[in-house]
């Protein structure tokens, strides 16, 4: 097992930083909520790389960080907040989530351990073991919750189409 350096912790912060903003975006669907997610996150894992035994799990250990910031936001909040296109502020930055808006928002009432598996699963191509590492949930926990998840937006998606 090595130990991650400081070089090696930034460097990966720096090569990655647009999917962290993605991922907080898609989370809390504000600009600046989802920068100031991203920047909390690297300050912490700045502040606490020596915790890292393994490099290897280095990018389970900063998506744990970056997920467990956007849910700190989220419940700062009291509930989740939508908003329109004509109230988001796009800024230098475009919205990174999917063109679809009909399916971004049936997965944001998906159960939040649900949105974030199927968020680090699509939307940031993590394996399923990867994403037992973020979540700290047992492998066959993770595959029961995708599961549920893809068939709950199946049958919503399938619901919506009888009526069109």
């Amino acid at each position: 097992m090595l130990r991650i350096s400081y070089q090696r912790l930034t460097e990966y912060l720096v090569e990655n930083q647009e999917k962290f903003y993605r991922l907080a975006y898609s989370y809390l669907l504000n600009r600046e909520d989802a920068l100031d997610a991203v920047q909390n996150a690297v300050c912490k894992a700045l502040e606490k790389f020596q915790n890292i035994r393994n490099a290897e799990a280095l990018k389970a250990w900063f998506y744990r960080i970056l997920v467990n910031e956007c849910y700190d936001r989220l419940r700062a909040r009291g509930r989740m907040q939508f908003y329109s296109p004509e109230e988001l502020d796009l800024g230098s930055y475009e919205d990174p989530t999917p063109q679809d808006d009909s399916l971004q928002k049936k997965v944001d009432l998906l159960p939040a351990e649900i949105q974030t598996i199927i968020r680090l699963r699509f939307y940031e191509e993590f394996s399923l073991k990867e994403i037992s590492e973020v979540t700290g949930c047992n492998i066959n926990t993770v595959k029961t919750r995708l599961y549920t998840g893809l068939k709950k937006l199946r049958v919503t998606m399938e619901g919506e189409d009888a009526y069109e």
